[in-house]
């Protein structure tokens, strides 16, 4: 399954209707791509959207970007033909919309092990009432469940809040996933900025996002890859200070202490364990921008 540090720092979706950008996305930056066979899908093009999305991946190019493909919600008159599709061509994961119980995750995770897709994960959206309310038993449903996307406009939507610029009035929803998520160590990423002209205002989102303790965004324009990137990455400083408090610990004279000093700090075993995941975060970004 899933690599617990894997960069996923910039999630862009492409349109599976848009046979153009997804070859595109073979150079853009992004650490992954969403296919999308939902919501930027018009009823009229689905299934269309759905050969161009197997056929894209079937075809390959994408380096080591993860590559998710977004299925119609398996209640629809689609969905369950997309994730059989999917399946076929097992990408890195399946993104199931609107999750609200961990039901509709066992029912993927069946049709795709039905279809030989063992190795392709799960990643779950959090858009509705009931998936946030049950956001524990989702995060625990599964082994194979990978990481939740926010999805913030709807959540805007069916809780009828103002999509303002701090998010204060979904605060509470997307604390709520992110407890959910950590306490079952399942991945986070934050949802879309919609005004991608505004360059201000994504990255204030991005940095507040980060400081939520989100692993990264899903994008909408390929535009605001590289400054997503950049914010969701740890800096240079951040990594050599994480390296050296790994090397401290690991002195002989340190060995078994719970905490010890770093550069006239006090530094806790808890500490060393978040080092180690900034170095093995940033060596995985490097490799992958290496690729």
């Amino acid at each position: 399954m899933a690599n617990k540090a894997r960069p996923r720092r910039s999630v862009l979706y492409m349109p599976g209707s848009n046979a153009r950008a997804m070859e595109k996305a073979r150079t853009i930056p992004a650490d992954a791509l969403i296919l999308d066979l939902e919501d930027a899908v018009a009823p009229d093009a689905k299934l269309t959207a759905r050969e161009q999305v197997c056929a894209a991946l079937r075809e390959g190019g994408y380096g080591k970007r993860e590559m998710i493909v977004r299925v119609n919600a398996l209640d629809t008159p689609w969905g369950l033909a997309d994730l059989t599709a999917a399946a076929a061509v097992k990408p890195d994961a399946v993104l199931i919309p609107k999750v609200s119980s961990p039901a509709v995750l066992h029912q993927a995770e069946a049709l795709l092990d039905a279809h030989g897709a063992h190795d392709t994960a799960l990643w779950a959206m959090m858009e509705t009432p009931l998936g946030i309310l049950h956001a524990e038993a989702i995060a625990a449903a599964t082994p194979r469940l990978a990481v939740f996307i926010m999805g913030t406009n709807d959540i805007a939507k069916e809780v009828r809040a103002a999509h303002t610029p701090m998010r204060l009035p979904m605060i509470t929803s997307l604390g709520l996933c992110l407890l959910a998520a950590r306490a079952y160590g399942v991945g986070v990423i934050d949802g879309v900025y919609n005004d991608f002209k505004d360059e201000a205002g994504f990255a204030a989102i991005c940095l507040q996002g980060l400081e939520l303790g989100m692993d990264g965004k899903t994008l909408i324009h390929p535009g605001q890859v590289v400054p997503c990137n950049e914010i969701f990455s740890p800096s240079p400083d951040e990594v050599e200070l994480a390296r050296k408090i790994i090397a401290e610990f690991a002195k002989p004279e340190n060995a078994g202490k719970g905490v010890i000093t770093v550069d006239g700090r006090m530094t806790e075993i808890l500490h060393a364990e978040m080092a180690k995941r900034t170095v093995a975060i940033a060596d995985a970004i490097r490799e992958l921008e290496a690729a």
